[in-house]
């Protein structure tokens, strides 16, 4: 019996999005090969990794990370168009995959990107894919937008978190979606700030994130990002709390009236937007939700042949 086309949509989620990793490893160890992909921000980013060949190369990486580490990627800019430059992130992928286009890949990967000024769903195909990729990512006010073909572009989440519709366009006759928000329920994480204060006004050897802030230059700006946990929260756990109930929302209503053949869900809903390097625990709830939903992909599978 003849395989129907399988399409792979990769949802948006941050740090959330390392369960994508071990989505994939189950379903190359179960046998399954999509062939087509279509990633949106962090989604994006593992979808490229996976279809470069260097999917190996971004677990590692990831698992290596700590609070030390993620503090050092990230480029704090004043006067820009984002808080975060990210070219220390664009340095990295480009020494792995920086050589290569989308078009290059051996399978169809679509990622999936918004227009700043029109808001319009924007499909990229060809080109740079660490430009595509960090176009996927550019969080509002985070990351700087992306000009691409004249098009300034931002995260793709804002208007597709789960790209099912998109693997449905390319002639996908089963589309398994990985959705990093089912169980989210639109939660705002204000505690982030507040563990930030909090591990702040520690005076033990630096060891976190915040307490290595404590000894940085740019410890005043990183506060205003994410609060004192004694006042409001700060503007960078406000637009990061946005954002996931952005995605939690959008997400539900676009799967309803395009509904995947099969959801993989991880339990990720205990892992912050920020978590990066719980990347082993994460990796981990991607394997075992794709093991879960591996029976309904073989059913589905076995109709459609």
């Amino acid at each position: 019996m003849a395989k129907p086309k399988i399409g792979l949509a990769l949802g948006g989620g941050v740090a959330k999005g390392w369960a994508h990793i071990g989505v994939i490893h189950a379903m190359k160890e179960a046998g399954i090969e999509p062939d087509v992909i279509a990633g949106t921000s962090i989604g994006a980013l593992v979808g490229g990794a996976y279809l470069s060949g260097h999917l190996d190369t971004l677990e590692i990486w990831a698992r290596a990370l700590n609070k030390r580490r993620i503090l050092g990627y990230l480029d704090l800019t004043i006067g820009g168009s984002g808080f975060i430059s990210g070219d220390r992130l664009a340095k990295l992928m480009g020494k792995y995959f920086g050589h290569l286009n989308i078009d290059d890949l051996d399978r169809q990967f679509i990622v999936v990107t918004t227009e700043l000024a029109t808001a319009h769903e924007i499909w990229l195909r060809e080109g740079p894919l660490v430009q595509a990729i960090r176009a996927s990512y550019a969080l509002p006010g985070v990351f700087a937008p992306i000009k691409i073909n004249d098009r300034w572009l931002i995260d793709g989440s804002l208007v597709n978190p789960v790209p099912v519709s998109v693997c449905r366009a390319f002639g996908a006759r089963l589309v398994i979606a990985v959705n990093l928000h089912a169980d989210a329920y639109g939660k705002v994480n204000l505690e982030e700030g507040q563990r930030l204060e909090q591990e702040n006004d520690d005076d033990t050897v630096p060891t976190t994130l915040a307490e290595t802030i404590k000894a940085s230059p740019q410890r005043t700006l990183m506060k205003q990002l994410f609060g004192t946990g004694k006042k409001a929260p700060g503007v960078g756990t406000v637009m990061l709390g946005a954002l996931n109930i952005v995605m939690d929302r959008l997400g539900r209503s676009r799967m309803a009236g395009d509904p995947p053949d099969v959801l993989v869900a991880p339990r990720v809903g205990h892992i912050s937007l920020l978590d990066f390097d719980r990347a082993e625990e994460t990796i981990e709830l991607g394997r075992q939700a794709f093991g879960k939903a591996l029976p309904r992909i073989e059913e589905a599978m076995a109709i459609l042949s």
